[in-house]
């Protein structure tokens, strides 16, 4: 039985319509199915049945706003599996100086489903565990430090039922980064305030007023970075 599901699973994203769509969801937002059959390259109708067997399979959910009908992904875990089955399609050669521009701009700061990865990301867990923000001694853990600050910063802490923080495992970096709803809040708050701004192909670019709260979060990027991250 496992096997059958194993095989059912890689099958849906077999099809290079189907995955690049996915790829192009984990940037965290709703599409339109337009959008996603532009993306992918496709008709709209074509793109409507692809979404149709997604969303059969799990992997997305449809959103209703208004008169206007979107796509995300389903859940954090159908993110998690996209991204590390990713690593196989980035980690092939690249040839050109815009493809190897792009993959190290995708190395440097990246969206991981809602949070930020990349060498980005996993200075941000560091940084946080190194100035006493997060502690890892039984899991981690926002401590009243790391409170204080993020208030003063303006980040309200998530409530609900998916986990505030957890480890992530970042495909570039071979080390976590932080998942869950706190880095979501805090890269949602991050692109609302100009401190991070998306790219098309889920890198982000670290801007400039992003410098002191990131200091604040004891975050120390390096000084050499990919052009416009």
């Amino acid at each position: 039985m496992e096997t059958i599901a194993l095989a059912e699973v890689a099958a849906v994203l077999a099809d290079p319509s189907r995955a690049a769509m996915c790829l192009a969801l984990l940037d965290g937002r709703a599409w339109t199915v337009g959008e996603l059959a532009r993306s992918a390259g496709i008709a709209p109708s074509t793109a409507s049945e692809h979404v149709a067997r997604l969303v059969e399979a799990g992997f997305v959910a449809g959103v209703k706003q208004g008169r206007h009908r979107y796509v995300r992904i389903a859940d954090p875990r159908v993110a998690e599996l996209i991204e590390h089955l990713a690593q196989h399609a980035e980690h092939r050669s690249t040839t050109g100086l815009r493809e190897s521009l792009r993959v190290r701009r995708l190395a440097f700061a990246r969206t991981c489903y809602d949070h930020l990865a990349g060498t980005a990301g996993v200075a941000l867990r560091d940084g946080m565990i190194r100035t006493g923000l997060i502690t890892e001694r039984a899991g981690l853990a926002l401590t009243a430090r790391g409170r204080a600050v993020l208030g003063e910063l303006g980040v309200a802490i998530p409530a609900g039922r998916r986990p505030l923080l957890r480890a992530c495992l970042d495909w570039t970096e071979r080390r976590d980064h932080l998942g869950g709803s706190l880095p979501a809040a805090l890269f949602a708050h991050g692109v609302e305030h100009g401190w991070f701004e998306r790219r098309p192909d889920r890198a982000v670019r670290v801007l400039p007023a992003a410098e002191e709260p990131l200091a604040r979060l004891g975050v120390e990027l390096p000084a050499e970075r990919p052009a416009t991250a």
